[in-house]
């Protein structure tokens, strides 16, 4: 049977703002990010998705972000957590090494890319194997929806170059114990032109 998982990231946070490296430490959504996850749940709402179950990231900006989009009940699950920078946490983002970032954060306590990768893959793989669980939401991070979606690559014929916005929503097919990528929803929620705000006041 197919079922439908909706893998979003959180909306912006104040070190998103100010350009600081976000993994497991944690900071606040901006006021902008508080529109982002608005925006999102009226996208939802828009086309009549009704989620059976929603899973949230432990960090604040996770479950903030989900409590914003939609009212259903949800689990907060650690292995949708960010990556983990190590001692980098918290440091500017100029301090990042190039791409791709491989094993360079393990040297520095945290994790290599493979393992963070294979952390969020065994997460949702055991979420979406539940039998009632039909179309499921889920609140991530950028770089943990990025690996998902790259452990999954193979799969799907969608272009996956892009960015993935503060909010961006991935949509996955999951049969067989495979996830396929359908679509990336990647609204321009830094600018509100087109949405009517005073909905959300």
């Amino acid at each position: 049977m197919k079922k439908t998982l909706y893998l979003m990231r959180h909306g912006q946070t104040l070190f998103n703002a100010r350009k600081k490296i976000q993994g497991w430490c944690d900071a606040p959504l901006t006021e902008l990010g508080i529109k982002q996850a608005k925006i999102a749940g009226k996208y939802f709402k828009d086309n009549n998705i009704v989620f059976d179950h929603a899973y949230s990231s432990t960090s604040e900006r996770a479950c903030d972000t989900l409590e914003l989009v939609c009212d259903l009940p949800y689990h907060r699950v650690k292995g949708l957590k960010e990556w983990n920078f190590g001692i980098y946490e918290g440091e500017s983002e100029d301090l990042n090494p190039p791409l791709p970032y491989g094993d360079f954060f393990v040297n520095y306590g945290g994790e290599g890319e493979l393992q963070m990768r294979q952390r969020i893959a065994d997460t949702l793989l055991e979420i979406m194997q539940k039998e009632d669980h039909k179309v499921v939401l889920a609140v991530s991070h950028g770089g943990a929806c990025r690996g998902f979606m790259r452990y999954w690559q193979e799969t799907s014929q969608v272009d996956q170059k892009g960015g993935l916005k503060n909010c961006c929503i991935l949509k996955f097919e999951f049969e067989d114990n495979e996830f396929r990528l359908l679509e990336i929803i990647n609204h321009n929620f830094d600018e509100t032109k087109g949405f009517n705000l005073s909905f959300f006041t």
